[in-house]
């Protein structure tokens, strides 16, 4: 007897959607965590674990924070650069921050919680506070002196031409200090919360201030990477934190340079990328080689 053609149709999509259930549901994954167990891929197959003493230290590819309870770094480590996954180094919330050289405006709720702090505030405040952990210049264009991102909304009695009337540091709010006291001559007021003063009809105006071109604090110490796990940090950045490592575990500078040297990787096949040092494995072998005191 010769079905219907509308009950052969279906009959074959449920034929196809049985073969490829099994196909892709099943055997492929299997066939995956078979090849994931081969000796010498079930490693990488595992995250790449790091183990010392039979306990896990952490993950060769996927950086980690060497920070205290309260999140505040370790002096006798080397730190590992911000990251924007999750809570930071979160491997189920691997993403960048999606911010790009316009945001410069913080938005400044009156619940503090509802606050947002634009790309240039992050990058304002990390420099400044790298620079005081490790003892270096950590001014940058257009930062306030304290860490956020120096502009100015500047209302004029025309809206984009006329004299200036009012003048407010967008970022800065009391009880701070204003980054400059004035702005042609019409006194710069704080920010109060809950305004947008873009939208009041400011126009957006960033102050480089007198900080040197080129920062002492290197960029990947204020830029989060793409994914936000990625476990090495620039030749440069480790550069800056020798001295502070040094002193913390009582070693010679030198000394700990050349460790940094000795864990520091070339460009992938000789050109692509940058030279790179993995913060973890460095870490691991101060602490083999300079225990903390």
């Amino acid at each position: 007897m010769r079905l219907p053609s509308w009950l052969s149709q279906h009959l074959a999509a449920l034929r196809a959607l049985l073969v490829f259930t099994v196909l892709l549901g099943l055997a492929y994954p299997l066939a995956l965590v078979a090849v994931g167990r081969v000796p010498g891929l079930d490693g990488k197959a595992e995250g790449s674990l790091v183990r010392v003493n039979g306990t896990t230290a952490g993950s060769s590819l996927i950086g980690q924070s060497f920070t205290d309870a309260d999140g505040n770094p370790v002096p006798r480590y080397f730190q590992s650069r911000p990251s924007g996954a999750g809570e930071g180094y979160d491997p189920t919330s691997t993403s960048a921050s999606n911010l790009g050289p316009e945001s410069v405006v913080d938005t400044i709720a009156t619940d503090p919680d509802d606050s947002t702090r634009s790309l240039l505030t992050q990058v304002c405040s990390r420099s400044r506070a790298v620079g005081e952990l490790d003892g270096v210049d950590g001014r940058r264009p257009y930062c306030t002196p304290d860490g956020v991102g120096a502009v100015l909304a500047v209302f004029r009695a025309d809206g984009l031409t006329g004299r200036i009337t009012r003048v407010v540091s967008v970022n800065q709010v009391a009880p701070a200090t204003p980054f400059v006291g004035t702005w042609q001559g019409v006194p710069v007021e704080l920010a109060e919360p809950g305004h947008d003063y873009v939208a009041e009809g400011g126009l957006v105006t960033p102050v480089r201030g007198d900080a040197p071109a080129r920062s002492a604090v290197p960029a990947d110490a204020v830029t989060a990477s793409a994914s936000g796990l990625d476990p090495h940090i620039s030749p440069a950045y480790a550069e800056i934190q020798v001295a502070r490592v040094a002193r913390e575990r009582g070693a010679d500078p030198a000394a700990v340079r050349r460790l940094v040297e000795r864990h520091t990787t070339g460009r992938a096949l000789g050109f692509m990328g940058e030279p790179g040092v993995n913060v973890l494995d460095l870490n691991l072998a101060l602490d083999r080689q300079f225990p903390a005191r």
